[in-house]
């Protein structure tokens, strides 16, 4: 088989952090999204992937590069985001006539898609669709499935769902779908759907079965839910220490501490929490749990607790940050001067709460 990740779009809704890096790059506990979509793949068995890419492509590819996966893998440049199964129909050349998984790089689902995929390879299925039940499924593409467990219709973002059961991104495909995908029309929302092509599958009689995931899966696709799979992820944490604690430093729960981080007097840090490379946490600082702190990050003062702080950032305000989604290289400060204030300086969609 092979792979074929998707990494492009715009991520309004992850903006700003997305006008200046792919919104797949976003890192979850200190890995970027993507490598997660890889990594299950290579997992798999699937050594040939290809990798769909839209804006900020040469951030993406630079990233994939430096990060010498066990594969061989392609880069397919996406004109714009005209839908999943735009992508898939653009890849044809890559594909050929082998049987292929597509993966939305920007989803995360527990226990990786190795039984599923053995199953594809071992049937006569068509197209092999991942099924979860949601609690509000009109914002994805949702399932209504006969009384046999087969699939009667799929619909993209119905305003009446028929179910509770959405498409998790994750697709099984054999090269009758390159036809379905050269036949079907855009949507409303001018892109070509998934839902559609597989629909175009089941109206022709083509074999089309559906898999219900038991673990988590989430799609990443807006800040809380990105801050959700970090908490998710970091449930699973491994806990070592590359990294210097100075003495009075109390450290609880499961905690990742990177090479050459110091942990400064007085700190405390209360796991589960991954920090990276090269920082500087303390003194008087206060770590709290599902926290991910990027390399070359300083923290002092205040405290922080579940949220994301990425790469470069520097945090001195002597406040308590919660739940929070924070980029690359930001600075953080107190004013402790007259008259008192907050002094804000913000990009385009960005949201703060004082």
């Amino acid at each position: 088989m092979k792979g074929l990740i998707l990494s492009g779009g715009h991520g309004v809704r992850l903006r700003p952090i997305t006008y200046s890096q792919q919104k797949q790059l976003i890192p979850v506990a200190n890995k970027p999204i993507l490598f997660y979509a890889i990594e299950d793949v290579i997992e798999a068995g699937i050594k040939d992937i290809g990798i769909i890419v839209g804006p900020n492509k040469d951030r993406v590819v630079e990233a994939v590069n430096n990060a010498y996966f066990d594969a061989e893998i392609s880069f397919i440049e996406q004109e714009a985001p005209l839908g999943i199964a735009h992508a898939v129909k653009i890849s044809e050349d890559f594909i050929g006539d082998k049987p292929f998984v597509v993966y939305l790089g920007d989803n995360i689902i527990k226990g990786g898609i190795i039984r599923h995929v053995k199953r594809f390879e071992k049937g006569d299925m068509d197209a092999s669709i991942l099924l979860t039940h949601y609690e509000n499924p009109g914002l994805f593409g949702c399932a209504e499935l006969n009384e046999d467990g087969s699939i009667k219709r799929l619909i993209e973002k119905p305003k009446k769902p028929p179910s509770d059961l959405v498409l998790v991104g994750i697709y099984m495909f054999r090269p009758p779908i390159f036809e379905a995908v050269k036949n079907i029309k855009p949507s409303w929302r001018d892109e070509l759907e998934i839902t559609d092509a597989i629909q175009y599958l089941i109206d022709n009689n083509l074999k089309v079965n559906s898999e219900i995931v038991t673990g988590w899966w989430k799609d990443t696709g807006k800040p809380e839910d990105i801050i959700e799979a970090n908490q998710l992820v970091l449930d699973e944490l491994e806990p070592y220490n590359r990294g210097v604690l100075e003495d009075k430093v109390i450290i609880k729960g499961r905690v990742s501490i990177g090479e050459n981080t110091v942990i400064k007097s007085g700190s405390v840090i209360k796991g589960p929490v991954i920090i990276g490379k090269s920082c500087k946490i303390g003194p008087n600082t206060y770590i709290g749990p599902y926290t991910s702190i990027g390399d070359n990050c300083e923290v002092i003062n205040g405290e922080i607790e579940s949220s994301i702080i990425m790469d470069g950032t520097k945090i001195n305000c002597n406040k308590k940050i919660v739940d929070s989604l924070i980029g690359k290289e930001v600075k953080i400060s107190d004013r402790d001067q007259l008259p008192k204030g907050h002094r804000l300086v913000i990009g385009d969609s960005s949201q703060v709460e004082l």
